[in-house]
């Protein structure tokens, strides 16, 4: 039994343990964690399916399942009963249809809401999200009588296609120059005619825009871009403000094919919504990305590696159904409006490199290099089905680049092969036939190197830049055809078939040798290319040379860095521009642009000190190439309307020309007839003046007829 410590020992053992305790008075205080009433984190997830008791734990699995994936759930210290996630239950058992869910942080739970809203759970169930706090609110509201608010007065919206119906059927087209922003009405004869030049916006002390400008594919909207705060909308005649798009920082914008849909970037790496998407008709942001997408840089690579790594471009499917965007041996495309991951499920695509929607139809073309023991390969997709139309096989390749015709008939496919050595380069082209049964391919081969590629838009026909070296100074340009036509063939003692035959094949048209040139640019109405030398260190040659008819015409910009044909391919425009907020920029005295005809006539010349842009307003094309090739042949029927329309449109010019003149010679007639009527009036007077001698009376003067020769020059020639 232990012994009681008696009162001296205590106090032996307090006197040993003097100045190890504080005088402060013990009064704990529990440590608690900060109460949080805000519930932001916190969601409601609404048209859950209502199953019974039995059930009860596989949708709950499920549905935690699905949650846990967009971020991690709360957890608190102490509480292991609570997961943040709760499914609640009727009397019966059985779930309510809602569910109830706290995530860690309160973007997980913002994202939640983005994510989750709409998500087909199953065939009769799509998922609605409610913030808490929002659902809470709800249930606090008074129940009341419905009363119908009154619709806002109906405001007739511009007509964002005014400029169609021009009489005169003109191009428009837009330029940034200085702190001016003017947009031009173009007939392709004369001289450029100001349509609106922001008037309104300068009288309210505001600049029109200060930065670049963007039209929509169709030429409906005019975008203004405002890098503080977002993108403006303008359209109709008077260019009104149609929306405003919140996107600070703004570098550039990209329209869908459509006009339904605007996609804004503004370039900057640490943003994780650099790029947005918005609906037009709502001006709703309908999604927000990164400007890389998840593991697409490789964590090895250092900052200034990963700086030369462009971003990779999100493409548009024709008819603005897909958006489609390149990751890390993967497509993504997602289903518009929705901006959802098609299928929630990405297109496999092992080591692409590149790839590019069809302009006219809903398929992907993508070429992957040798990967994992696999050859390089060009494969065309089918979406949404997915399925594999074509794959072509590729061995040691070096690069390729992609190029679609216009129509989306032919694919181009430009590849630099190499030796084994791989010391040499060497090119061929891989022609694939898309609207044919089994897409069928051609190779090209060129011994030569190929600087440029480019097809005839609506065309057949498409031209390589290729010269033996790729830094050589005198290049070919070489023209093809995906058609080859045959002669008949004259058989003995039979009927000569006289009609031609056209077959598909690749057939080689002609060589220009000798060219100076570094790029090619087709005219929209085809037919007719431009053979440029552009840069800071090229001549600015410019040979527009027709196709069909053989003749070249030479002209000259120096310095021009830009060839732009307007969408009739009537005029074409070469410009010498520097880039916003570039700095001095050392051409300054060249900047501006001039106009050309097709034919190489030059129209118009502009000069500005600080010029960086020049944009044609695009036009959507409404005739069929059946419908054109028929108007063609029958030209003839139009020509006297033609030439009658213009009679009277150089009538009005002259008219209003002379305008001056003819009202400065109305006015010297009315006062000649004046002073003559006065003259007249005096005759009686000046008559008695004179006694009656009548001096304009012609009978009293007395006409002479003299002669006179004068020699003018005289000659004299001897004749042996």
């Amino acid at each position: 039994m232990a012994s009681v410590p008696s009162a001296d020992d205590l106090a032996n053992e307090a006197a040993d343990l003097d100045g190890y305790f504080s005088d402060a008075p013990l009064e704990p205080e529990p440590n608690y964690p900060p109460l949080d009433e805000t519930f932001n984190r916190c969601i409601v997830v609404s048209n859950l399916p209502k199953v019974p008791e039995a059930k009860y734990e596989k949708l709950s699995k499920v549905v935690l399942k699905l949650v846990s994936r967009i971020g991690n759930l709360v957890k608190y210290e102490g509480s292991d009963d609570f997961t943040g996630f709760l499914l609640p239950k009727a009397e019966d058992g059985s779930t309510v249809g809602c569910a109830f869910v706290e995530y860690e942080t309160t973007g997980d739970a913002k994202k939640a809401i983005e994510v989750l809203e709409g998500w087909k759970f199953d065939k009769n169930h799509s998922l609605h999200v409610t913030p808490y706090e929002r659902a809470a609110h709800l249930e606090e509201m008074e129940e009341g009588e419905f009363t119908q608010p009154e619709p806002e007065p109906f405001k007739e919206r511009p007509n964002t296609m005014s400029w169609l119906e021009d009489s005169c059927q003109r191009d428009q087209f837009a330029i940034r120059q200085g702190k001016e922003t003017e947009v031009y009405w173009n007939d392709g004869r004369g001289e450029p005619v100001v349509d609106y030049d922001g008037a309104r916006e300068k009288k309210a002390g505001v600049n029109w825009c200060d930065y670049y400008v963007q039209w929509s594919p169709k030429g409906s909207y005019f975008a203004t871009l405002v890098p503080n705060k977002g993108v403006i909308l303008w359209g109709g005649k008077n260019f009104e403000k149609l929306a405003r798009f919140a996107a600070p920082g703004v570098d550039f914008v990209v329209f869908s094919p459509q006009e339904n849909y605007m996609m804004t970037n503004n370039n900057n790496r640490n943003d994780p919504n650099a790029i947005k998407v918005f609906s037009i008709q709502t001006s709703k942001c309908l999604r927000k990305f990164p400007l890389y997408p998840k593991d697409f840089l490789d964590d090895k690579l250092s900052e200034s590696e990963k700086s030369a790594i462009p971003p990779p471009p999100f493409q548009w499917s024709h008819d603005d159904k897909y958006l489609a965007r390149m990751g890390k041996d993967l497509i993504s495309v997602f289903d518009t409006p929705s901006m959802k991951l098609l299928e929630k499920r990405s297109l496999a695509a092992d080591g692409i490199h590149e790839f590019s929607f069809s302009p006219k139809s809903n398929i992907i073309a993508y070429w992957a290099p040798e990967h994992k023991n696999q050859p390089a390969h060009v494969d065309l997709i089918s979406i949404p089905s997915r399925k594999k139309l074509r794959q072509k096989n590729l061995f040691n390749v070096t690069k390729c680049s992609m190029v679609w015709q216009e129509g989306g008939e032919y694919l181009g496919v430009k590849v630099t092969r190499h030796t084994k050595s791989k010391k040499t380069l060497y090119n061929n082209l891989e022609l694939f036939r898309v609207n044919e049964p089994g897409i069928p391919v051609e190779m090209l081969d060129v011994k030569d190197a190929v600087m440029s590629f480019s097809w005839e838009p609506q065309g057949s026909r498409f031209a390589i830049i290729h010269a033996e070296n790729p830094s050589s100074t005198k290049v070919n340009v070489t023209f093809y055809d995906m058609f080859k036509t045959l002669e008949p063939e004259k058989k003995k003692g039979k009927k000569a078939n006289k009609e031609k035959q056209i077959v598909a094949e690749v057939n080689k048209v002609e060589t220009l040798e000798g060219k100076g040139c570094n790029c090619i640019f087709w005219s929209p109405a085809g037919g007719t290319i431009i053979l440029a030398a552009l840069g800071d260190s090229a001549s600015g040659t410019l040979e527009f040379y027709d196709v069909n008819s053989k003749t070249l015409t030479i002209k000259e910009h120096y310095r021009a860095n830009q060839v732009l044909w307007d969408p009739s391919g009537r005029t074409v425009c070469t410009t010498v521009s520097q880039p916003i907020g570039g700095g001095h920029f050392k051409f300054a005295m060249d900047n501006g642009y001039v106009l050309w005809t097709f034919q190489g006539k030059q129209l118009s010349q502009a000069s500005f000190e600080a010029f960086y842009q020049f944009q044609w307003r695009p036009r959507e094309k409404l005739s069929t190439r059946e419908e054109i090739t028929e108007i063609s042949k029958n030209l003839k029927k139009y020509e006297k309307q033609f030439n009658a329309f213009d009679e009277a449109k150089k009538r009005r010019l002259r008219l209003e020309e002379t305008k001056g003149k003819r009202k400065s010679r109305a006015e010297f007639r009315a006062t000649m007839a004046r002073l003559a009527d006065w003259r007249a009036r005096q005759k009686q007077e000046r008559m008695e003046l004179l006694n009656g001698y009548d001096s304009e009376d012609e009978e009293n003067f007395t006409v002479k007829e003299v002669t006179i020769e004068t020699v003018l020059n005289t000659k004299e020639e001897l004749i042996y």
